[in-house]
């Protein structure tokens, strides 16, 4: 996998870099990734055959290609530099995946990734930080994203993953996009209110704040003393099964 990253960049750059554009795009020079941070990539997202694997910044197209080879997923590489898309089509080709992978030449900041399961990067904190909104408002619920050795400003990682080499230590961040969840909701004889922060949410049924909360992708779940819902956020809805007084029935709440 390769990346474009500023070599040599100091600490207060990199935590404070700025906005990109095309031509700041162009003059950042290339990093190799180890193929194990590769893998440890794909698997740490839980990539499976039913994936789209999109990769930002997609260098020589290794990521899509061993999402095709080792986990059976598709794969879209979105590359600035045209003559690594060849490259990457070619490898693709070699590898005997050419038929689930593709390779596009264009700007991480302004492509279409929106049908994207898996998202994966390695890019500067400013790049990745001009990108978090096109990740919340684009992509479906429950799309993760794997980022490694930067993390994005503000939305906490659902997971991390740390490990040391000889003279290296390697960092990935997971994120997980959440569901709209915020707001009124009403069914079931109840007024619910969830207030959100990205993926940690805290629900109100009634006057009564939940003990437990819960949202991971679209799916939420709340707990109370008399009650407990598990289900899941799909627009103006939310539908699952709520337990009160020992039983349970199904139920649909509607955002108000």
């Amino acid at each position: 996998m390769i990346r474009r990253l500023l070599l040599g960049a100091p600490l207060a750059f990199l935590l404070h870099a700025p906005a990109y554009g095309q031509q700041e795009l162009e003059r950042v020079p290339f990093v190799v990734s180890p193929v194990e941070v590769v893998e440890r990539m794909l698997t740490f997202a839980g990539t499976g055959p039913s994936d789209l694997v999109v990769d930002l910044g997609s260098g020589d197209g290794r990521i899509p290609i061993m999402a095709a080879q080792k986990y059976g997923a598709r794969g879209l590489g979105i590359e600035l530099d045209g003559g690594l898309v060849k490259k990457s089509r070619e490898a693709a080709l070699a590898a005997g995946v050419a038929d689930r992978v593709e390779f596009v030449e264009g700007n991480v900041l302004t492509a279409d990734f929106s049908r994207a399961s898996v998202v994966t990067i390695y890019l500067l904190p400013g790049l990745m930080n001009q990108l978090q909104p096109r990740f919340l408002e684009t992509l479906q619920p429950g799309t993760r994203i794997v980022a490694h050795a930067f993390f994005m400003t503000g939305w906490k990682p659902d997971r991390t993953e740390s490990w040391r080499v000889p003279r290296a230590q390697y960092n990935l961040y997971l994120w997980v996009v959440p569901a709209k969840a915020r707001g009124r909701w009403r069914g079931a004889d109840l007024d619910v209110r969830i207030s959100q922060n990205f993926q940690e949410i805290e629900v109100e049924v009634g006057k009564v704040l939940a003990k437990r909360a819960v949202l991971d992708g679209k799916n939420i779940s709340w707990e109370t003393d008399d009650a407990r819902f598990e289900g899941v956020v799909e627009g103006a809805s939310m539908r699952g099964e709520l337990t009160r007084d020992s039983q349970k029935k199904s139920v649909v709440f509607e955002k108000r």
